[in-house]
């Protein structure tokens, strides 16, 4: 049996976009209620009836959303330009090797606006 698993983590922090144009709104620094959703995929083990404990994926991502929480996002090595599909990477490239289950990371920088990172 097969199945996935999610599970969201919120942090608040700044940014501004430096490659848009000067009169763009999201080139002054302004702030995001972010949510991020990290879904693992796989067996369910027969034993302990599940794919993982979900406290393994809050161990990995934890330590990066402290990371951001009431950050200037831009002032974060790799989110230079930190954009949601550029956070979504940066979460990507941080959490797989610990989760080699990691199947899909969705940033939402609010409540009608998020983008889904599935890997290369």
């Amino acid at each position: 049996m097969k199945a996935e698993l999610s599970k969201t983590f919120r942090f608040d922090a700044a940014h501004q976009l430096p490659n848009v144009p000067a009169d763009h709104k999201c080139a002054a620094l302004h702030g995001h209620g972010y949510r991020v959703t990290v879904i693992v995929a796989g067996e369910v083990d027969p034993q302990a009836g599940w794919v993982m404990d979900f406290g393994k994926i809050k161990g990995v991502v934890e330590p990066l959303i402290s990371k951001l929480d009431h950050a200037n996002l831009n002032e974060i090595e790799g989110l230079e330009n930190p954009t949601s599909e550029l956070l979504a990477r940066w979460f990507w490239d941080r959490i797989a090797p610990a989760l080699p289950e990691l199947s899909t990371i969705t940033i939402a920088e609010s409540d009608t606006s998020s983008c889904t990172y599935r890997g290369e």
